[in-house]
């Protein structure tokens, strides 16, 4: 199926698109875009481990400011702003040398289904955990991650039933608030999220309430509204209500399983590792979500339910039955491991599989030569 992607955002159309169109003429021609991708991906990961170094336990703002010093928050304001001009040109470059192909979308979004996790919880480390006085608590953390993530299955699963990526508004402000908030903290230092903003308010809930306003209010009406569009105009790509649905069962069973192992985890594990849980989290969304994409691009029927649900129940079982007892978090720690694992793997596999396909070099514009 052709790519097609709509941006509305004027904050993109009027402001960032110049400013990438600019940075495109210094790409060279040779270049690879997936190395492009990869490379914005690559940064994002760089600095979430630098900051996880230095802040395992997201307190590091909270309790003892400064802990994490000010170069890393410049650091993670330049590899978030890197990386998001480096997404935001990949699929221009790709025009530019005549080599968009599928393999290319599915690498650019696939690596954002994950990236958007990654974002979120490097963000966590500015507004630390709740400490009794300020901070996010591990619960309000869960849940804007998978308000967040929520928002991209939302776009992706448009895509799916009316062929058009309505590219959210959210992304564009969210990537600036990012790079901003990142460069505050630099510059200020971390008190500047303790301290009440207005009326009592911090910024981080501000934030929080943007967030959930923009999701709810804004993003997933016009998902409604364009999938309900398609409809009225005869170009949904499905007839049946059961097919528009589908690729809804498994990344929601993946938030229910999640939740209820959040809320009746007999350890408390989410405030005992969130680290740990809240990457797990992102894996395995980006996993679940990487077939929806795949289904939507070859126009195939998403399964009911991902593989990943079966041993994510067992393991819910385990643990809130009590079964798991003192193991809990050694569990959790192999689970997330395992999961990450499976998910490198798949994605090294279906790029192999594509590259190979599409006769295509992954990160080179020389052509394969036929066997």
């Amino acid at each position: 199926s052709q790519y097609s992607a709509v941006d509305t955002n004027p904050l993109s159309v009027y402001i960032m698109q110049p400013i990438w169109n600019k940075i495109i003429k210094i790409v060279p021609l040779w270049i690879a875009p997936n190395l492009l991708t990869f490379s914005g991906f690559v940064m994002i990961l760089v600095n979430y481990f630098l900051i996880s170094f230095y802040d395992w336990d997201y307190t590091a703002s909270g309790t003892s400011p400064g802990l994490v010093p000010t170069w890393v928050w410049l650091f993670s304001a330049f590899t978030t702003f890197c990386a998001y001009a480096l997404d935001s040109i990949d699929g221009k470059h790709a025009r530019r040398t005549q080599s968009s192909t599928p393999l290319g979308e599915l690498f650019d979004h696939g690596l954002d289904s994950w990236a958007t996790s990654i974002f979120v919880l490097s963000f966590f480390s500015v507004c630390s955990r709740d400490n009794g006085k300020t901070g996010v608590s591990v619960y309000t953390m869960y849940i804007y991650l998978s308000i967040v993530l929520f928002n991209f299955m939302c776009s992706h699963w448009e895509k799916y039933n009316t062929g058009v990526l309505f590219l959210p508004w959210g992304y564009d402000i969210s990537q600036v608030v990012l790079i901003a908030a990142y460069l505050l903290t630099g510059a200020v230092g971390v008190e500047v999220w303790q301290k009440p903003l207005l009326f009592g308010y911090y910024i981080t809930d501000a934030l929080v309430i943007l967030l959930i306003g923009f999701s709810l209010f804004l993003s997933f009406p016009q998902t409604l509204y364009n999938i309900h569009r398609a409809h009225l105009k005869k170009t949904l790509k499905n007839d049946s209500l059961y097919e528009v649905l589908l690729p809804l069962v498994s990344p929601l069973l993946l938030f229910i399983l999640l939740t209820v192992w959040v809320v009746l985890s007999p350890g408390n594990i989410l405030a005992k590792q969130p680290r740990l849980f809240l990457w797990m989290v992102g894996v395995a969304f980006s996993n679940v979500i990487c077939k929806v994409i795949i289904c939507q691009m070859s126009s195939t029927r998403p399964e009911l339910f991902h593989w990943f649900l079966f041993p994510l129940a067992l393991v819910v079982y385990a643990a809130i039955s009590g079964l798991l007892g003192w193991t809990e978090e050694a569990v959790l720690a192999v689970f997330t491991a395992l999961v990450t694992a499976a998910h490198l793997h798949y994605g090294v596999c279906v790029g192999r599989q594509l590259s190979e396909h599409l006769n295509i070099y992954i990160f080179s514009l020389k052509k394969r030569v036929q066997e």
